[in-house]
């Protein structure tokens, strides 16, 4: 998969959420092509992430107080809607039907470093999944063998390409 320019102004905003909450910072993320994974750690604030004042591209100033998941997602949906129009209208990128991005999204707590690192390598090598995403509308009929069999030339260790393959896509 190739990232296209819709996908790299989702990236630039995904990079921008610090500067936006000091109290995060990103970790792994992937632009998928009608998704996202992304790892947000809530650490407390840290404003030597952030450009100097008045330097933020971003239309809005930093959140000096804690911010919430749910708020540092529905600005980066905000932002990445708005940025999508604007590139519908003046770039000539494909419409979408209804809204950008689903009304929900999936949360989960990492709680060790273990789990931090599966799923930091779920997120790197997700697109090699996509053949076999139930999301993919080319979808593969039979993901279990080729799905480990593409992965394995990646050099995992067994606990990680088991962990991938296990995932529901």
């Amino acid at each position: 998969m190739k990232v296209n320019e819709a996908g790299m102004s989702i990236a630039d905003s995904w990079a921008k959420l610090p500067c936006r909450f000091p109290s995060i910072r990103t970790d792994a993320f992937i632009v998928m092509p009608n998704h996202v994974h992304g790892i947000i750690v809530i650490v407390g604030a840290d404003h030597s992430v952030c450009p100097p004042e008045g330097a933020a591209e971003d239309g809005g100033s930093s959140v000096d107080v804690p911010a919430s998941l749910p708020e540092v997602v529905r600005w980066f949906k905000t932002v990445t809607t708005n940025a999508y129009s604007l590139g519908v209208k003046e770039r000539g990128w494909p419409a979408y039907a209804g809204k950008l991005w689903q009304r929900n999204y999936y949360e989960h707590i990492i709680r060790n470093e273990i789990s931090l690192s599966q799923i930091r390598t779920y997120i790197r090598f997700n697109p090699h999944l996509w053949a076999h995403d139930k999301e993919n509308p080319a979808r593969a009929k039979a993901p279990g063998d080729d799905k480990a069999l593409t992965l394995k030339g990646e050099r995992l260790t067994d606990d990680e390409l088991k962990f991938i393959s296990n995932c529901d896509i």
